[in-house]
């Protein structure tokens, strides 16, 4: 299938569909090339279900289905590793993967005389990563000539990941044509017009790799009898596709976009009317609204461009046939139902936060006072024991300090689900709403969360981001999505507000409570997840990433301290919400994490290494020159330099869950 050209060797290419295998002509499946590459990292597990195709440059006869062989009228197929050869060119397939091995096949393919590589791909969106497959594409055409076809899904097909489309054609190292990175559509169409003779004159000037060719082992050829470029050369040529520049997206606009995407499409998929999220006023909880508001922008923006299949489908989401949203505001009106649960240590600055944040975006917003529900638990608590436990503000132990907290942040939970279930009945619409998670990727890793508490979800759009990023985007949302109060919410401390307040003002922080800022608490992730650092190499790192502020003994200290806090929380990475992956700093590899989940917090041979390496460096490290604000103290650190954990962080909740 292609278009007719007037002008010999020119073709327009529908990037988005792989149809080369397929003569539609004359109605016959040409080649079954099977995967040769299998991807095994990350969010794939491609071996579980798969084995790769190893015989390389070697076909078989495949007898074809009997439902195929009513269509195509073809006993068999040629199946395996080879190419196709029509009269005026020849085509290869790479299948995902093979593009990133570094034995990728599009090289042994281009030194055999194939111009066309095509690639039907699953790749899924990272922040920060849209540039890599856009360079293997362009050096994968640059390095030995040729035209690259890059297919690539979009949506979330139920999974953790989104993919994010980017379907390209790449020419001689340049990129001709591209689809949009992020959209609603189900379908996007790429199309290039090029001049195959510009691959050839292209080759010829690069004289090394003519000689390797010439002694390149060849490709089984499955021979096409038809042209893909028309022989009637009359008439007006079609002008050729020039190198266009790919203008990458911000972090802040990746996030905005590829969560809210994945958002939509989640929910189209579920059948359900909507989403519930609990807001408490502060950052991570701002960041989901935000998105979801995001969503809503883009279903808005897809309907008034004509897109049938989105109209469809939130018409199906709000039980209207007849409604066409015109606003964002007032779509989230009816599919995102907000809701500040407050206890007696709830704030009027953070309700007045979510009420503010609610109003600007447009959510359906409530607030609920749920202290009578706490009470009613513990008075249950009372009633069996005769104890009645208390905060550790007013002389509680820090176990009946840690409870407290844990019963708030749980029973959140139960009054989210609860609500998700009922609010589209009270307004008498069909069907429930999905429950929203806001537990950011750092307090995941470090375990500061309660367990079941209401960073359990259904779905978790920020569960892969960083706080830092996180903070960035709400930067970004209040100056594009004019919600200007997440300017007060960026600056604002965060806090769980689960212990008692002071003069009705927060005195508990997150930060205080885990021992570490944030921004500490970020390359501790990322030392751990993407390097794989253990106590001791995370140490040896640190020492020298923070020599001018820190001595190597404070280093080891909050290398401890991290260190201990992750072990005994490991448990909890068992029972994360799904959350969208962002990055691989992302803790989405719970699925497959076969290690232990109650680690060993005494790290008994690793904190020896590190007291050892601490007097061998000590000397060597120049004297730490403090800078104001640069390394906060935390009485936490004075506790647990002596290498045995006293209790220490009580977490945001329940920090020291066991």
């Amino acid at each position: 299938m292609h278009r007719q050209r007037k002008y010999l060797n020119q073709i327009d290419f529908f990037c988005h569909l792989n149809l080369y295998n397929y003569n539609f002509a004359s109605r016959k499946v040409l080649l079954i090339r099977p995967k040769i590459m299998l991807c095994d990292d990350g969010n794939y597990r491609e071996s579980r279900w798969f084995t790769p195709w190893k015989k390389v440059r070697e076909v078989e006869e495949y007898h074809v289905p009997r439902m195929i062989r009513q269509i195509t009228g073809q006993e068999t197929v040629p199946f395996g590793d080879a190419v196709i050869s029509t009269r005026d060119t020849c085509i290869g397939f790479e299948i995902c993967e093979e593009l990133w091995n570094p034995m990728s096949s599009h090289i042994a393919m281009g030194l055999d005389g194939v111009e066309l590589f095509v690639n039907s791909s699953g790749s899924y969106m990272e922040l920060r990563k849209a540039y890599v497959a856009v360079d293997l594409i362009t050096l994968a055409s640059r390095k030995s000539g040729g035209c690259y076809l890059f297919s690539n899904l979009r949506g979330c097909d139920g999974q953790r990941v989104y993919f994010n489309g980017c379907s390209c054609i790449g020419l001689n190292g340049d990129i001709v044509a591209r689809g949009s990175q992020y959209d609603l559509k189900d379908v996007e169409l790429v199309v290039a017009t090029i001049d195959l003779e510009d691959i050839r004159t292209y080759r010829n000037l690069l004289r090394s790799r003519c000689q390797v060719a010439a002694s390149s082992p060849s490709y089984p050829r499955v021979k096409a009898e038809f042209d893909l470029s028309p022989n009637d050369i009359s008439g007006l040529a079609a002008p050729t596709c020039q190198a266009i520049k790919w203008e990458y997206h911000a972090p802040e606009e990746e996030i905005a976009l590829g969560p809210a995407c994945w958002l939509w499409d989640y929910l189209r998929r579920s059948g359900q009317g909507g989403y519930f999220l609990p807001l408490s006023g502060g950052v991570d909880s701002a960041s989901t609204a935000c998105i979801v508001h995001s969503m809503c922008r883009l279903v808005v923006s897809s309907v008034s461009r004509g897109d049938t299949q989105v109209l469809s489908d939130v018409r199906n989401l709000v039980s209207d046939q007849s409604y066409v949203p015109m606003d964002p505001k007032e779509l989230c009106k009816r599919i995102f139902f907000t809701c500040y649960m407050a206890t007696e240590n709830s704030s009027d600055d953070t309700k007045n936060r979510a009420a503010n944040l609610a109003e600007q975006v447009g959510s359906y917003h409530f607030n609920i006072n749920f202290m009578s529900v706490v009470d009613a638990v513990l008075f249950v608590f009372k009633s069996v024991t005769g104890k009645s436990p208390i905060y550790g503000s007013r002389g509680g132990t820090p176990r009946e300090n840690l409870a407290l907290q844990n019963i708030q942040a749980r029973l959140r939970m139960v009054m989210a689900y609860l609500f998700a279930q009922l609010m589209l009945w009270v307004q008498n619409r069909p069907g429930g709403l999905l429950v929203l998670g806001s537990a950011n990727v750092d307090e995941a890793l470090r375990g500061y969360m309660t367990k079941y508490d209401c960073s359990s979800a259904d779905v978790n759009p920020i569960g892969g981001i960083s706080k830092g990023d996180l903070k960035g985007f709400l930067h970004y949302a209040m100056l594009k999505f004019d919600l200007p109060i997440l300017k007060e919410i960026v600056g604002a401390p965060p806090t769980a507000e689960l212990e008692p307040l002071v003069g009705n003002k927060i005195a508990q922080t997150d930060e205080q409570d885990m021992g570490m800022t944030y921004a500490e608490l970020g390359q501790y992730g990322r030392l751990r997840k993407q390097l794989c650092c253990g106590p001791f190499s995370m140490f040896c790192k640190l020492t020298e990433t923070w020599s001018k502020s820190c001595s190597a003994e404070e280093v080891a200290a909050k290398v401890k301290h991290f260190y201990r806090c992750y072990a005994i929380n490991r448990h909890k990475m068992t029972v994360l919400t799904p959350s969208y992956h962002a990055e691989t700093y992302s803790p989405d590899d719970n699925r497959f994490d076969l290690r232990p989940f109650l680690y060993n917090n005494k790290w008994t041979w690793q904190f020896r290494a590190i007291d050892n390496h601490v007097k061998e460096v000590k000397s060597a490290l120049p004297s730490p020159r403090k800078e104001s604000g640069a390394v906060p103290k935390y009485s936490s650190l004075s506790r647990e330099s002596s290498g045995t954990y006293k209790g220490g962080s009580q977490g945001r909740p329940g920090g020291v869950e066991v």
